[in-house]
């Protein structure tokens, strides 16, 4: 592919491929290392020769690419090749399902800011709009948080005035979460002002649900030790049902979500008694 670029007037033609292998060649190796293991997230297997004519590199390159990231335990090994570890893989999901409309999540977490107050007691769950929830959360609150989640406990760990309580429990796999009876047990310890919550799925009745039913439990031990309880929803996660209902909307305070959700469908949850609030959608 040519491209032509004026600069300062004077018009300069570039071959793109040439250009790119050019690039690729002068890469230093932990960036082109970076890129490999980036590439291994969208594939599952990806053999060293593709490698080595992706990055314009002999293969020899490639191979001591991948012994450094095999040491460094992002990697393992395989006959020709290689894959990401089950630890890299979690780590790629996980960064995935954050940034799943993430721009909704923004948005709802910063409505939500606006019900906190100095001096309140929280609860946020392993939601990932609660952890943007959290990233908001500033210095000097005093606020005392209370979450099963290991993403919210280290967005908050350095913020000055906010006391974090994590939870016990078992920590789920694929998740960096605790869950299960222990986290149960140790919720009725607690009353806090408002419980933040988010929901894999919110059925056509109002019906709250998780896909994992030990979380489900998890969601109504919140509801109960707490004052207030909001839903934090974007607008895709109406409409379906998941493995586990954890209650309806009938027994929260308040739902956040985004205007993409079905006008109709709003209007029907609001007969079940719960404050309805709608951000705008971000501008693409």
């Amino acid at each position: 592919m040519l491209i032509n670029v004026n600069n300062d007037q004077n018009l300069t033609t570039y071959n793109m491929s040439e250009n790119m292998n050019h690039m690729a060649k002068k890469l230093p190796s932990a960036a082109r290392q970076a890129l490999i293991r980036n590439r291994f997230s969208q594939q599952l297997g990806v053999s060293i020769s593709e490698l080595a004519a992706e990055f314009a590199v002999s293969e020899m390159t490639i191979r001591r690419d991948l012994d450094a990231l095999e040491r460094k335990a992002q990697i393992q090994r395989t006959h020709g090749g290689a894959v990401l570890t089950e630890r890299m893989m979690f780590e790629f999901d996980y960064r995935e399902r954050r940034e799943r409309n993430r721009a909704e999540k923004c948005a709802i977490a910063v409505e939500a800011r606006k019900l906190v107050v100095p001096g309140q007691r929280l609860i946020l769950d392993n939601g990932t709009t609660s952890l943007e929830l959290a990233s908001l959360l500033k210095d000097g609150e005093r606020l005392t948080v209370v979450t099963p989640s290991l993403a919210v406990a280290s967005e908050l760990q350095h913020a000055q005035g906010v006391e974090v309580v994590l939870l016990g429990g078992i920590l789920r796999e694929g998740s960096p979460d605790l869950t299960g009876p222990v986290t149960e047990h140790c919720l009725e310890m607690f009353a806090v002002d408002i419980a933040f919550q988010g929901a894999d799925a919110i059925g056509e009745d109002g019906s709250i649900y998780n896909s994992d039913l030990r979380l489900a439990r998890v969601d109504k031990a919140m509801r109960r030790v707490a004052a207030q309880s909001c839903i934090l929803a974007d607008h895709t996660k109406f409409g379906h049902t998941a493995l586990g209902r954890s209650g309806s909307l009938a027994d929260v305070d308040l739902l956040i979500t985004d205007a993409g959700a079905p006008p109709a469908l709003l209007k029907r949850f609001s007969r079940l008694g719960a404050k309805i609030v709608t951000v705008p959608l971000p501008v693409a």
